[in-house]
């Protein structure tokens, strides 16, 4: 199978020689072998396994997305990714990326914030006039 991993603004991974994929989802997790039927699954945040013919499984740590299945190609559109070759690894940086961006946000809604107050400010000063 061709496994193409997407994120909101970039091509995240592209691999080739799928063997088989196990995803999660809401209702549990499933597998994904290159003659299974077509599908489409609603991903939650977790770890995506995926296995190259003849080598070890790799993990991808996903969060919500979706995954479709056409043929023997496998697309998997995520808001954010993080490959690793061992989960215990993928654990700590999954771990110190969250907390990154929980700053990260956290200085974003400030800055939104004073972006809407600066806008309603203006705005009210146009309607007085």
């Amino acid at each position: 199978m061709n496994l193409k991993i997407f994120l909101p603004f970039q091509v995240y991974a592209e691999k080739t020689g799928i063997a088989r994929i196990v995803a999660e989802t809401d209702e549990g997790s499933f597998g994904l072998l290159p003659n299974r039927l077509d599908c489409v699954a609603a991903l939650v945040p977790g770890i995506l396994v995926f296995q190259p013919e003849g080598e070890r499984e790799a993990y991808l740590a996903v969060d919500e997305g979706i995954l479709i299945k056409t043929g023997k190609d496998v697309l998997v559109s995520v808001r954010n990714a993080m490959e690793g070759t061992d989960l215990e690894t993928l654990r700590e940086a999954v771990r110190d990326e969250f907390l990154n961006l929980d700053v990260h946000e956290q200085h974003m809604r400030r800055m939104m914030a004073k972006m809407e107050s600066g806008f309603i400010r203006r705005f009210s000063e146009i309607y007085r006039e």
